[in-house]
């Protein structure tokens, strides 16, 4: 565990001390693996205390980027995943490794830059059309650089688009190794554009010189899924309580609350639990 470069978060304590592990033994909790953007949107920080008043399971969020949170449940780290790379979550379902997964929610990618815009990028729908413009014209560009679905996202785009990424990224290519919110301080503070979840990006404060520049285009789209770690792989895992949680997020009062968190009155997270996306 000392590996992992994320964010341990623990509901339900109000002083927001951590428990003693003799405490801890008395508690129903489960580990979550999940991404950096469903915590730094303030989205756990809403719906968590809704599960726990209605359950009396405690959730305990590691929150990484999504390759790193697949990787936590691989060694049998944590009880579910809930997460936001369909490629990556169908490759760990295949290699036994999650029970079944569940669409969750949706939201979408936006490509946010400076209000400067040296790509003359500002105002298009097209993604790919951006992208192009931003590597012709060596504008700076920072990348989460961490695996995450944030990532994976960025790097299929790339790809997309007809640059080899890999190849062709200068100077002006920045990875930063980052979760989220601190990808998007790097980009605030080197004025550079950045592929950014909306939710994130409506709870980020540092903005400074940047702004949307490219939104709406369907290759945007965001979906997360949810899944219990399998147990017939990890004996460990908390098959009941997991369980309990799936079961919740994906259930009408999991899928109210999510469509219920709001930031200035802008809905962060679309509930969509009856897709098969």
């Amino acid at each position: 565990m000392a590996m992992i470069r994320g964010i341990f978060l623990t509901y339900g304590f109000a002083t927001g001390l951590l428990a003693t592990p003799a405490a801890w033994a008395q508690e129903k909790f489960i580990t979550v693996a999940s991404t950096t953007s469903t915590e730094q949107s303030g989205l756990f920080k809403h719906l968590l205390p809704v599960f726990e008043k209605k359950t009396g399971i405690q959730v305990r969020v590691v929150a990484l980027g999504t390759g790193q949170a697949l990787d936590m449940a691989r060694r049998g780290d944590a009880d579910v995943v809930f997460v936001h790379a369909k490629s990556a979550e169908e490759k760990f379902l295949a290699e036994g490794h999650g029970v079944k997964r569940f669409p969750v929610m949706y939201n979408d990618f936006i490509l946010v830059g400076p209000k400067s815009d040296p790509a003359k990028v500002a105002g298009g729908k097209d993604i790919l059309d951006a992208l192009r413009k931003i590597e012709a014209a060596a504008a700076p560009f920072v990348s989460r650089g961490d695996r995450s679905g944030t990532h994976i996202a960025e790097l299929d785009l790339w790809k997309m688009a007809g640059i080899d990424i890999a190849r062709d990224k200068g100077p002006w290519y920045r990875d930063t190794g980052q979760g989220m919110g601190p990808a998007l301080n790097t980009a605030s503070s080197m004025n550079a554009y950045i592929l950014a979840d909306r939710g994130t990006w409506l709870s980020f404060k540092n903005r400074g010189d940047l702004a949307i520049v490219v939104e709406g285009d369907q290759r945007l789209f965001n979906q997360y899924g949810v899944m219990l770690v399998n147990p017939a792989k990890h004996p460990h895992v908390k098959k009941a309580l997991g369980q309990a949680f799936v079961d919740w997020v994906v259930s009408s009062d999991g899928q109210k609350t999510i469509a219920g968190y709001k930031i200035g009155g802008e809905q962060l997270f679309f509930p969509n639990a009856a897709s098969t996306r």
